[in-house]
């Protein structure tokens, strides 16, 4: 087939809704990292929340995204992809609206009523109600609004405009930083998503294709919560590669503060290095899966873990803005080298008739990871860099966690792995 052939399958593979959710994803993911990126400079500088409580409360934030997610296809089976992405944009402005306003006065009398680390946290897990129903009405939209021919161009598409918001969303927070108040990050990132609730409104429409097998139920989703627990070595694996999680996350939840407090104080800075990673994997997936390709999955899970575990000591070593910038590098290296073999892993690893199941809860490391890496880059900043001034050591635990997580990796590998992926 012609270059100028492919063109125009490409070109006529496509229906509206296609363009319309993946275009819309942009935005969403813009919002999410811009907002992400910003978030622990604005509980500690503006809400003066302590080093450690800002870690609890960031990783939260990043947690429940993917912990709802597991229910998000339901729900947008539910309404239809057209209300429940609607919905979500709805919901999304609504939330990073509120998470801008935490400090404005017109919230006093309930911000007043309650412990304020209750009233945040609260606030901070409403965006996660959105982002839930924006990934299966997106992802679902590209399977139904795409020929066959064109489908796995078609998921290429998303995750490129996936990377793009994702690489977009720290650099509008640093602009935005710069030139405005802090809080105004949040602001722009409800707008961002506001503005696509009248896009979905407008332009998008039901997609339908006959066959297509509809999400679980809430009552399926629970069930497959007890799924996991036996036999154990699916729950075991996803218990073990928390750890990469909880070292990847770092990046939000404790490398900003890091940077204004022990490297450059300067406004925007700290969100801008964080366009790093994004940049990376957009450029070098391709080539680093192309290396590994004859790799078995695991083993590539396992060497990612260690290339993302050491990046952090290059800024132990060398804390400055470039070494922030190559510990980043090198980190997005590690997460290319892992990501599409974890995937290929839990594949096989998966009974042929759970496959749905398991993919699905291949999410739960992600959030446990936020969740925990936050609590833990809360109290190791503020026992190393505050209590001790040795802010190096916390690059040094981290480190620490990450290869300790290979470890058990190899552990898992040599005692159940290959049995239970069924080599």
């Amino acid at each position: 087939m012609s270059a100028a052939q492919r063109l125009r399958e490409i070109a006529n593979g496509f229906e509206r809704p296609f363009w319309v959710a993946n275009i819309s994803e942009i935005f969403e993911r813009l919002s999410y990292y811009g907002a992400f990126a910003s978030l622990a400079l604005y509980l500690q500088e503006k809400l003066n929340f302590s080093t450690q409580q800002t870690g609890t409360l960031t990783g939260l934030f990043g947690g429940m995204v993917w912990f709802l997610a597991i229910f998000g296809g339901a729900v947008a089976d539910k309404l239809g992809f057209r209300r429940a992405l609607s919905l979500a944009y709805f919901i999304l402005a609504a939330a990073y609206f509120l998470i801008g306003s935490i400090g404005a006065a017109w919230l006093a009398p309930v911000r007043n009523a309650v412990p304020l680390g209750l009233f945040v946290g609260v606030i901070l897990i409403l965006p996660a109600l959105g982002i839930s129903m924006v990934k299966p009405c997106v992802v679902g939209t590209t399977a139904r609004a795409s020929k066959d021919n064109v489908r796995q161009i078609g998921y290429s598409i998303y995750y490129t405009m996936v990377n793009i918001g994702s690489a977009s969303g720290p650099y509008v927070a640093s602009w935005v930083h710069k030139h405005m108040a802090l809080e105004n990050v949040f602001r722009v990132s409800a707008l961002s998503v506001f503005a696509m609730f009248f896009f979905v409104v407008i332009f998008f429409r039901e997609p339908r294709k006959a066959g297509d097998a509809p999400p679980p139920s809430f009552a399926q989703v629970a069930k497959n919560f007890v799924t996991i627990l036996w036999p154990p070595r699916f729950l075991i694996f996803l218990l073990i590669f928390t750890g990469y999680w909880i070292v990847f996350w770092q990046q939000y939840t404790s490398l900003p503060g890091y940077i204004t407090q022990y490297i450059d104080a300067n406004k925007g800075v700290a969100e801008l290095v964080l366009i790093t990673d994004p940049l990376v994997v957009i450029f070098l997936t391709i080539a680093v899966n192309y290396l590994i390709r004859k790799m078995a999955p695991l083993h590539a899970v396992i060497l990612g873990t260690v290339i993302t575990s050491l990046s952090w000591l290059i800024l132990a070593f060398w804390p400055t803005v470039p070494g922030a910038v190559a510990t980043l590098a090198v980190l997005a290296l590690g997460e290319i080298t892992q990501q599409p073999p974890y995937y290929a892993y839990i594949s096989k690893l998966a009974p042929a008739d759970q496959q749905g199941i398991y993919m699905g809860f291949a999410f739960l490391p992600l959030g446990l990871g936020s969740i925990f890496g936050g609590m833990l880059g809360g109290y190791l900043m503020h026992h190393f860099a505050e209590v001790l001034q040795r802010p190096e050591m916390v690059w040094y635990c981290i480190t620490g966690i990450g290869l300790a997580t290979a470890v058990l990796l190899m552990v898992y590998d040599r005692a159940i792995g290959e049995r239970a992926a069924g080599a």
